[in-house]
C-alpha cells in the first residue's frame, strides 16, 4: 500500500512524500525509528486514474468494540499480560481498519506506552469515557474491572438506543409506504382517469376536478419541487454542520412536543450513567463532568454541562449548578442533591439512569400504541377519499353521460 506522509525532520523542517508499506502501523514504526515525526499519514489510492486521499480510517463498530473489550477483560482476568492479550485479540479481528488500530495500540503498549495513551492516540478518536476509564483503571491497578464496567455501561446505552430506533422504524416504514401509494395515485392513476373522463364531455364533480387539478400541478411542478427539496436539504445539512446551528437544532429538539421529552430523557440517562461509571472508576467529579459532556449526544445539554463543570470546579455543589441551567429535570436535581449530602452520588446517578430508561421505554410503548392506529386511520381516510373522488363520476355515470 502507498501512503502520503507529512513529516517533521530532526532539524525542524516539514517534508511531504509517498511511502510504501504493508500497513499504517508498520510505516509509523519505520518512520519513528528513523527519527521522523509523523504529522499526518493517509493511505493513497486511485480510482479511474485519479489519486484520492483517504482522510481517515473508520472506527470500529459499537458491537465489535464492546466484544473486544469483553474479551480483553476476560484475558486479563485469566492472568495473561496486557501485551500478550492485545496480540491475541488483534489477530482475531476481521475488520481491517480496527485491526490496524489494534496493531498500532499493541506496538505502542509493547514500546512502553500506557493502554489509555495508546488508544487516545488513535484516529478517529475513541469515546472519551473509554479513555478516562482506562486511565482510572491504570492508576488504581484495577484495569480489568474498569473495562468490565465500561462494557456494562456501553451495553446499557446501546440497549436504550436500540429500543428507541426499533420503536421508530415501524411508523417510519408505514408512513413511507403510505406516501408512496399516494404518489402513485396522484402521478399515475389520476391522469389515466382524467383522460378517460375527458371523453364524456361533461362537467365532473368538484372533488374529482380538485384531485385532477392537484395531479396536473404535481406532475408539472415535480422536477422543480424535487430540485427545491434537494437544495433545501443540502442547505439545512450545510447549516447544521456549523457549531452554533447544531446547538440551536439540539435545543429546538428538546422543545418539540413528544419527541423533545424522549430526547431529554435519553440525554439525562446517558449523562447519569456515564457520570456513575466514571465516578465508580475513581475519576474526580470535575474530570468526570468534562468527559461526560463530550459523550452526550445532545450538544445543547453538553454545552450546559460544560458550564456546570466550570462552576463545580469553582466550588459550587453539583445539584445547585445543575439547577441554575434550567435544562435538567427537577427529579434529577433532587436525587443529585440527596446523593451529594449522603455521599452516595454514584448510586443516585445509577437510580436516575434506571428511572429514565424505564420512562423512555414506557413513553415509546405508548407512542407505538397510539401512532400505529392513528397513521393507519389517517392514511386510510386520505387514500379512500382520493379513490372515492376518482370513482364518483362512475357512480353518477348516468348524469355525467347525459
Amino acid at each position: 500500500m502507498e501512503f502520503r506522509c507529512r513529516l517533521g525532520t530532526p532539524s525542524g523542517e516539514i517534508v511531504e512524500g509517498l511511502y510504501e508499506a504493508e500497513g499504517e502501523a508498520q510505516l509509523r514504526r519505520r518512520l519513528e525509528h528513523e527519527g521522523l515525526l509523523v504529522l499526518s499519514l493517509r493511505r493513497r489510492t486511485a480510482i479511474g486514474g485519479a489519486a484520492l486521499q483517504l482522510r481517515g480510517r473508520p472506527g470500529p463498530g459499537r458491537r465489535e468494540f464492546i466484544l473486544f473489550n469483553q474479551e480483553l477483560a476476560t484475558l486479563l482476568r485469566a492472568g495473561l499480560p496486557l501485551v500478550e492479550s492485545l496480540d491475541i485479540l488483534r489477530r482475531r479481528v476481521d475488520n481491517p481498519a480496527f485491526r490496524s488500530t489494534l496493531d498500532d495500540v499493541h506496538e505502542r503498549v509493547r514500546s512502553g506506552d500506557a493502554l489509555s495513551a495508546a488508544f487516545a492516540a488513535q484516529r478517529p478518536p475513541l469515546p472519551g469515557v473509554y479513555i478516562a476509564s482506562l486511565t482510572a483503571g491504570e492508576k488504581s491497578g484495577s484495569l480489568e474491572s474498569v473495562i468490565r464496567r465500561y462494557v456494562d455501561h456501553a451495553r446499557l446505552l446501546a440497549a436504550v438506543r436500540r429500543k428507541t430506533l426499533s420503536a421508530l422504524i415501524y411508523p417510519a416504514v408505514l408512513l413511507a409506504l403510505s406516501l408512496i401509494v399516494v404518489a402513485i395515485i396522484v402521478l399515475q392513476v389520476v391522469p389515466a382517469f382524467a383522460g378517460f373522463y375527458d371523453g364524456f364531455g361533461a362537467e365532473l364533480p368538484l372533488a374529482t376536478r380538485t384531485i385532477v387539478a392537484a395531479s396536473d400541478f404535481a406532475r408539472a411542478a415535480l422536477p422543480a419541487m424535487l430540485a427545491l427539496l434537494a437544495a433545501a436539504a443540502a442547505a439545512v445539512w450545510a447549516w447544521g454542520r456549523r457549531p452554533r446551528a447544531a446547538l440551536l437544532l439540539d435545543r429546538l429538539l428538546l422543545r418539540l412536543p413528544g419527541a423533545g421529552g424522549v430526547a431529554a430523557r435519553f440525554a439525562t440517562s446517558q449523562l447519569a450513567r456515564t457520570l456513575a461509571t466514571l465516578l465508580r472508576g475513581g475519576i474526580p467529579l470535575v474530570d468526570a463532568l468534562d468527559v461526560a459532556g463530550r459523550s452526550i449526544g445532545n450538544r445543547h445539554v453538553a454545552a450546559q454541562l460544560d458550564v456546570v463543570a466550570r462552576e463545580v470546579r469553582e466550588g459550587r455543589p453539583l445539584a445547585s449548578a445543575m439547577d441554575d441551567r434550567r435544562v435538567f429535570p427537577p427529579v434529577v436535581i433532587r436525587m443529585v442533591e440527596v446523593g451529594e449530602s449522603t455521599g452516595a452520588l454514584r448510586e443516585m446517578l445509577d437510580s436516575v439512569a434506571d428511572f429514565y430508561d424505564e420512562e423512555i421505554e414506557t413513553t415509546l410503548g405508548r407512542f407505538m400504541t397510539l401512532i400505529e392506529p392513528v397513521l393507519l386511520i389517517v392514511m386510510g381516510i386520505v387514500i379512500a377519499g382520493m379513490l372515492f373522488a376518482l370513482y364518483m363520476p362512475l357512480l353518477q355515470l348516468g348524469s355525467v353521460i347525459a
